[in-house]
């Protein structure tokens, strides 16, 4: 059975977040990456990579951005 977090559907709950869906969350939160990152205790750098498709974001990440960004 493959790893969850390595599979390419992006639909399912707990799924990796597209290159896209990172980018639109962020600016819809109206933070800029290095704030975004900070967010979640990760590095700019990290963000840039996520939102450029060079690395998957793990849903876990995702989650926590979700969840923080939401809240005041």
């Amino acid at each position: 059975m493959p790893h969850p977090n390595r599979s390419k559907a992006r639909t399912k709950a707990g799924a990796n977040p597209t290159p896209a869906q990172i980018a639109a969350a962020r600016s819809a939160a109206g933070l800029t990456r290095a704030e975004a990152a900070r967010l979640i205790y990760s590095g700019e750098r990290a963000w840039q990579e996520w939102e450029l498709g060079n690395r998957t974001m793990h849903a876990a990440m995702w989650e926590l951005f979700l969840l923080k960004a939401k809240s005041p």
